[in-house]
């Protein structure tokens, strides 16, 4: 029975030793990832303050541009969203949605609203896909840039490989089609391709927001609110970290392994070199982002990959747990199948930066990180209830992580407002510090939740995206 009790106690130790270490490391790595992030936003608002925007709009250099827009099932939303793409403050670009099999009346309203026909269009597909059904223009003439496919159902990644076959421009940006565009969106967004300082930009990414509540009229956002709602309010703050103080850290330390697949542009030719979206993950942004990487660092030519902050893209989000929890675990399934795939440059010295630090850190801090906190809680709790860990200690531990995940949230909101100041009613900046507070007791959990069911989901082999409801814009 001693024996025992030694060896328990010994477990003990270990196990504190081991969720204290890492809790410290994972804290540690944020504060890191915030200062820097912090320093390259203060810099980039330093030198655009003198850019003119204009002279690229009407510059004969400016990059040619294809949208790709993927669409299933966007009734709701998809005449303001088109209408947004096509308003866009840019000379030389196309728009091509792709109408990914809908079971509603998306490309009935597309037809109707945008007087399409079908159209010959000679194409020469590099990438294989589902059977495109048909390819339409429009008759009127203020539509000219905008190209709609028709096509059987194949998933997101399939619709976007569609794109990129149909693509007549040196570069691909691609966006949820129930996204709404920042009018100067692709003047910032091609920006960095003009200054690639020798090296080759392979894709840039921008800033998504949150729109729910927010004013869309005609196609333009005209009108930023909080929402109403807790959990997307909270995501508004979620989005903000992710963004601010995530991948403008990850930009500085060239080790950015995602651009929101919501909006991000890339170089068509890299992209069909490195084979195009994956069909075998949900996560086919991250994952093409990767491989585009790794096509790069194999093929030893000179790359980079550029980050946007200014908030160039506003989506909906989430206002029920049941969407919430399949859009979380379907991001977590295709963190997986992206780790999964590239397993190979996990601290492999080859891979330089991404190889050392990047994929690690993804495996240790994303992908892991939900599975690690639920098991350390239900061993945390065995252990109070057989007496052996205090609970001062516990509430001590506990109170230091909600005022860490706080003050986070904190910072992204002061980098916010020291910013681009999208939130200017006082009553909305309380309302995002609230939900501060609010967010590790209720949203954390949530997420925590949705990943245990994305790595059940991933061990049963479930596939797809599943249905995604959305309810529209807020119109004037």
């Amino acid at each position: 029975m001693t024996f025992v009790t030694t060896e328990l106690s010994l477990f003990f130790e270990e196990y504190l030793f081991l969720i204290i270490g890492y809790a410290v490391l994972i804290m540690s790595s944020y504060l890191i990832l915030a200062h820097l992030s912090t320093r390259e936003l203060r810099e980039y608002l330093k030198k655009n303050s003198f850019v003119d925007y204009d002279v690229l709009l009407t510059s004969e250099f400016a990059p040619s541009l294809s949208l790709i827009a993927p669409a299933y099932n966007e009734g709701f939303t998809i005449e303001e969203n088109v209408k947004s793409l096509l308003s866009l403050n840019y000379n030389n670009y196309q728009v091509i949605v792709v109408n990914d099999g809908s079971k509603d009346n998306s490309m009935e309203i597309l037809i109707k609203k945008y007087d399409l026909l079908l159209t010959e269009l000679d194409i020469h597909p590099k990438i294989e896909t589902k059977k495109v059904r048909g390819i339409y223009a429009s008759r009127n003439a203020a539509f000219k840039k905008l190209i709609v496919v028709d096509k059987e159902n194949g998933g997101k990644a399939d619709a976007l490989n569609v794109g990129l076959n149909i693509a007549q421009n040196q570069y691909v940006v691609c966006i949820d089609v129930d996204c709404i565009l920042d009018k100067d969106a692709l003047l910032k967004l091609a920006k960095p391709f003009l200054e690639s300082h020798g090296k080759r930009i392979i894709a840039t990414g921008g800033v998504v927001r949150i729109a729910n509540q927010c004013v869309i009229k005609n196609g333009r956002l005209v009108e930023v609110n909080i929402p109403d709602k807790m959990l997307p309010r909270i995501q508004v703050l979620e989005y903000l970290r992710a963004f601010l103080l995530g991948r403008m850290a990850w930009s500085r330390l060239d080790g950015l392994l995602l651009i929101s697949g919501a909006f991000g542009a890339f170089d068509k030719e890299i992209a069909l070199l490195a084979g195009g979206y994956s069909t075998k993950t949900v996560g086919e942004d991250m994952e093409l982002v990767v491989r585009m990487r790794r096509y790069m660092l194999e093929s030893k030519i000179p790359y980079g990959v550029s980050y946007i902050p200014d908030p160039l893209c506003w989506t909906e989000a989430p206002e029920d747990f049941k969407i919430f929890k399949k859009q979380r675990s379907r991001w977590m399934r295709g963190t997986i199948e992206t780790l999964s795939l590239h397993r190979k440059m996990f601290l492999n010295p080859k891979y330089k930066l991404l190889g050392m630090i990047s994929v690690p850190y993804w495996t240790l801090f994303e992908f892991l990180a939900p599975g690690i906190e639920f098991i350390g809680l239900v061993i945390t709790f065995v252990f109070i209830v057989m007496g052996l860990l205090n609970w001062h200690f516990f509430v001590l531990l506990v109170l230091f992580v909600y005022f860490f995940a706080v003050m986070f949230s904190v910072i992204a909101l002061y980098n916010e407002e020291r910013s681009y100041h999208k939130y200017p009613k006082q009553t909305d900046f309380f309302k995002l510090l609230i939900a501060a507070f609010i967010e590790p007791i209720y949203f954390h959990p949530l997420t925590v939740y949705a990943a245990l069911v994305g790595y059940k989901e991933k061990i049963m082999g479930t596939k797809g995206w599943g249905e995604m409801t959305r309810k529209g814009f807020t119109k004037k």
